[in-house]
């Protein structure tokens, strides 16, 4: 008899901290926007870099580590949509970004992040470079909201590439998961 050697990974790993952590952040992220003067807006924006950067290393270590776990697998996407759907909705309460963009981006992902767990029965489909492209261009357009002094044209420049990016992934996400849903019925032969 062979003994089943697969890893039990702790959902107390330095990935999930993080991601926890990112979770944690924005909170005080969204308070110190709200707060009047540079300080604070430079104090929300430090904060929103830090928790940026959990996003990226937690998903490193994860899988360079092997700390994979199902925990990760729902917190981190909620994670990320908490930080960028709080930092637009922000903004737009603030008045300084369009509501119609928040509504876009916002709508986007909670449908895809949504569309993501029904399959998760079935399969993950994996981030695409498309998706990857999609989280730069939306972090780099919130961080040129938050830095005082941008010049609205390249905000705006920046903000219409992550809308446009965001939908064209949404887009292809939806057809990805069509495909996925035709091929697991095919394989159960119904």
């Amino acid at each position: 008899m062979k003994r089943d050697e697969r890893r039990v990974v702790s959902p107390w790993n330095i990935a999930n901290v993080l991601t926890v952590l990112r979770l944690v952040l924005v909170p005080f992220f969204v308070v110190c926007l709200f707060l009047p003067g540079t300080g604070w807006r430079l104090g929300a924006l430090a904060l929103f870099g830090v928790a940026s950067l959990t996003d990226h290393l937690d998903g490193e270590l994860a899988r360079r580590y092997g700390l994979i776990t199902d925990f990760g697998k729902i917190a981190d996407p909620i994670a990320d949509k908490a930080l960028t759907g709080a930092a637009l909705v922000s903004l737009s309460i603030l008045g300084e970004l369009p509501w119609w963009v928040t509504i876009v981006i916002v709508g986007r992902e909670v449908a895809i992040t949504g569309l993501r767990f029904v399959l998760l029965r079935h399969a993950v489909i994996p981030a695409s470079y498309g998706g990857k492209v999609k989280t730069v261009l939306q972090i780099a357009a919130i961080v040129l909201y938050l830095l005082p002094g941008i010049p609205d044209p390249v905000k705006w420049v920046v903000m219409g590439g992550a809308v446009v990016v965001t939908v064209g992934t949404g887009v292809d996400y939806i057809f990805r998961a069509v495909r996925l849903r035709q091929v697991a019925k095919r394989a159960r032969g119904e």
